[in-house]
């Protein structure tokens, strides 16, 4: 443990019930043990009936959904009273109130469905009719919605796919649209959170045509900074016209929170040559007969390659190896559930999920009743076994489980006793979301945060100030990134033409209408005076992908059962299931006999294995907009992003649109646990090309030989410091390792020079490759320290090594890294007195 703090616990403040709340729905909160609502609840829900939209940004079990369910639940009921004692009142009738209801999630959607239907059962009331809707729900179910319930609970995928496309059926919701809920707000970052915005503009549009006075919306986050910017961002307004709702008045229990980093493994001897060329020293253990106390089997039993993993040296190993944080949480985790603790642990990948569950099992083997309340819950589960997962969880049928983000969100999961957070979640956000399970309804919890070997992570916890007094993060997204804005205008088109007036709806409408025009120039729409107009055959919908998951997702089935066991996305299909990977399910091993593309299927067979497998991807970087002779172009690109540069003296910095290749060719087969290699295998899998921003920086030949950096270091010292600034950069933007990907060279085709390229891993961009050009100096300066501070010889995942490398960490060049960076910042020109315009190292479009 390097630190811990206690938070204090906090009494409640109440308030009154407004004067303007249902009888009726009050008496069912009050029968559920709500004698009095807490002043935010009151004073949100408050906001909400006057028409005001509102950002409710409280911590995790500060009973949010009671400030927005309370005016929508009245509004239905204060319209029932009305058709009752006039029933002859048709306009009462046409005018009933409706509440969309949207999550992230489905298993939130459903929670918030079970939270309803106790409120509505404990006020005997049956006049307010509840359901989900989405793209499990039945053909009959889903017509029962449409032409029936008041309050509808959905997801932004399903309003995109089915509701705003088929919007002529939902008629009759969306003319009665009163409240809008978009619940979890601070999960919509990045790409996913400006597809959502534009998704919420959309359904804005369409429910003033149907007669609809714009919805009162009501974004409810987690603590955030400037929570009224980001939700006034998210929903298309100004930020003067939402109001934050941020001091939390819910009790809460005494919180402890430690910083834990792992243990060094002692047994491991320091790194030495091999002169075999076989498995360097520092990856065997003393003595190769000993059986290693740290190893954790879970950890090496690949998702099929993914490359989420925990990170394995391959040429350079560190000096002083740590345990791996899926296995401290798999420990932990054990721990907690024999002394009867309720515990989450939450890891950073699916295959870290079903390591720690299988190896907290294996520890509790001789306790078979505690064994058997530990399981693992991530993505690509089938529904039912997430919905019974949850349900285990929340009756306490589970003592612990192992889980990705997927259940960061506010699913209704109380009286947890631990949370363990084995890596950084990315955001401090997340951070404090994840640990707020701990300690719910009042109670005391405890907190573990459990370091991975990541320059980050490393930081981190050896600076708890970085953890415990930093300010929140704001939700970073753009919806003007014209990947995002271009076929959410086709889609609007084809729900109804858009017409002029229709552009501000969409932003700036000088920059809407550009990317209108580059969409009728290539065909995309057609323009006639009277608007724009979509009028091909095929849904304008299916331009787009609103979480970026690049296509249709990868069935798991099992050969000779068909049973189909889970989902892959589809991006990640060709690294995690190619032909020979091991996929993991609730700790059971499969190996994929084939995968087909075509099909969309991976093809698996049960087998007990003493491996994992690795996938290895080649990546290549080509600049859009760059002149033959190596130049910058004069124009900007089609997707209205300039291509900005600047000059350090000999050191040139670049940001703009890039063009990413990259093709998984082959993967390699490593013993558990120690990881030695057991082969290598071709794959021949199609190229995929992703059109992104990039922020990139070029070093002459001669300023490399002047920091005394020989021909054959430059590889090694490109590709540790890229790794380093890749680690380095969620200090300074909303984002993770996992938003970004990097491509380093000595001599780049573009700029003739030695190069490091860190992009937004999602096409168009994401605003973190802009962020980091803009505090180069910081950002690089950071990443020199960290590097430099890292008490290892050669390199480790601390410092230079990537948990997602896809060339093994090879090669690696710790020492010449930091005199690479050394010499970038030695250009760092002096800032202008004035700050002119004009001075040396300002950003300029490219000309």
């Amino acid at each position: 443990m390097t630190a811990s703090r206690v938070l204090p616990a906090r009494t409640a403040e109440h308030a009154d019930w407004p004067a303007w709340a249902d009888t009726t729905v009050v008496q069912g909160y009050r029968r559920l043990g709500v004698e009095r609502p807490w002043a935010h609840q009151a004073l949100a829900a408050d906001l909400l009936h006057r028409g005001r939209h509102t950002a409710l940004a409280t911590s995790t079990g500060s009973g949010k959904s009671l400030a927005f369910w309370l005016p929508a639940l009245s509004a239905v009921r204060e319209s029932s009273a009305a058709a009752t004692l006039d029933p002859g009142n048709i306009a009462s009738a046409r005018t009933r109130p409706t509440t969309l209801y949207l999550s992230p999630t489905k298993a939130l959607a459903a929670d918030q469905l079970n939270a309803l239907d106790r409120v509505l059962d404990a006020a005997g009331t049956r006049d307010v009719r509840v359901a989900t809707c989405d793209g499990d729900t039945s053909r009959e179910e889903r017509s029962w919605v449409q032409d029936h319930a008041d309050v509808v609970l959905t997801n932004p995928d399903f309003l995109h796919y089915a509701l705003l496309p088929n919007h002529r059926r939902w008629s009759r919701l969306l003319k009665g649209l009163r409240y809008v809920v978009v619940d979890e707000g601070h999960a919509y970052r990045g790409v996913f959170g400006a597809h959502v915005s534009h998704v919420l503009r959309r359904l804005a549009r369409l429910a003033e045509r149907y007669g609809a006075e714009r919805p009162t919306v009501v974004v409810a986050s987690a603590t955030s900074a400037e929570p009224a910017v980001s939700a006034a961002r998210l929903i298309g307004v100004r930020p003067e016209d939402v109001t934050a709702v941020a001091r939390d008045t819910s009790p809460s229990g005494r919180r402890t929170v430690v910083l834990w980093q792992p243990p060094e493994i002692a047994s491991w001897r320091p790194p030495a040559e091999d002169a075999e060329g076989g498995t360097p020293s520092s990856m065997r253990r003393a003595d190769p007969g000993e059986p290693d106390p740290w190893a954790l089997p879970g950890d090496g039993v690949a998702g099929a390659g993914d490359t989420e993993v925990e990170p394995v040296a391959a040429e350079v190993p560190p000096e002083h190896p740590r345990r791996s944080a899926t296995a401290e949480a798999a420990d932990l985790l054990a721990d907690l559930a024999a002394a009867g603790a309720r515990s989450l642990a939450f890891t950073r990948s699916r295959r870290g999920a079903e390591s720690v569950a299988q190896q907290a099992r294996d520890h509790l083997r001789h306790a078979p009743d505690a064994a058997g309340r530990i399981a693992a819950y991530r993505g690509g589960y089938l529904p039912e076994e997430r919905r019974e997962l949850e349900r285990a969880l929340r009756t306490g049928d589970l003592l612990g489980l192992a889980t990705t983000n997927a259940l960061e969100l506010g699913v209704d999961i109380s009286g947890l006793d631990a949370v363990l957070i084995a890596g950084w979640p990315g955001t401090r956000m997340s951070l404090w979301q994840q640990a707020g399970r701990a300690g719910r309804a009042g109670a005391d919890g405890l907190v573990a945060f459990v370091a991975r070997e990541d320059p980050l992570d490393t930081y981190l916890v050896t600076h708890p100030e970085a953890v415990f007094d930093a300010p929140l993060e704001a939700t970073v997204f753009d919806p003007a990134n014209p990947h995002v804005l271009a076929p959410h205008l086709c889609a609007a088109a084809q729900e109804a033409p858009l017409r002029t007036e229709d552009l501000a709806l969409f932003g700036d409408p000088a920059h809407v209408r550009g990317v209108l025009d580059v969409l009728v120039a290539r065909g995309a729409l057609r323009r006639r005076t009277s608007g724009w107009y979509w009028t091909h055959h095929q849904a304008a919908t299916g331009l787009t992908d609103l979480r970026g998951a690049g296509g249709t997702p990868v069935r798991v089935v099992e050969h000779g059962t068909g049973r189909m066991l889970g989902t892959v996305d589809a991006s990640s299909a060709d690294g995690q299931v190619h032909d020979g990977a091991v996929y993991v399910h609730q700790g059971t091993t499969y190996v994929v006999n084939h995968l087909d593309l075509t099909d969309h299927t991976a093809v698996v067979q049960r087998r007990k294995l003493d491996y994992g497998t690795w996938s290895r991807s080649v990546m290549s970087v080509a600049i859009e907009g760059w002149d033959d002779d190596g130049a910058p172009g004069p124009e900007t690109d089609a997707t209205g992003h300039d291509l900005l540069t600047r000059q350090w003296g000999p050191v040139a910095w670049g940001l703009g649109p890039v063009e990413v290749t990259s093709q998984v060719v082959s993967f390699q087969r490593r013993r558990l646990p120690d990881m030695q290699v057991l082969g290598t295998e071709q794959l021949e899998l199609p190229e995929h090309t992703l059109g992104t921003v990039a922020v990139w920086w070029s070093v002459p030949e001669w300023v490399l030989r002047a920091s005394d950096i020989t021909p054959e270091q430059t590889p090694g010292a490109l590709h540790a410091a890229e790794h380093a600034a890749i680690g380095l950069l969620p200090l300074l933007a909303t984002c993770d390792r996992w938003d970004l990907g990097g491509v380093s060279t000595e001599l780049h085709p573009d700029t003739g020079e030695a190069t490091v390229f860190v992009y937004d891993a999602y096409p168009g961009g994401a605003g973190f490759a802009e962020r980091a050009y803009h505090l180069g100096a910081t950002w690089l300066r950071a990443t020199r320290d960290a590097i430099a501070a890292c008490p290892c010889s050669d390199g480790c995942p601390a410092c230079v090594q990537s948990p997602k490398c896809g060339s093994y960490n090879a090669p690696l060049d710790k020492d010449a890294a930091v005199r690479f960076l050394d010499a970038v910042l030695s250009h760092e020109p002096e800032p202008a007195a004035d700050g002119a315009a004009d001075a040396p190292g300002v950003t300029r479009p490219a000309a």
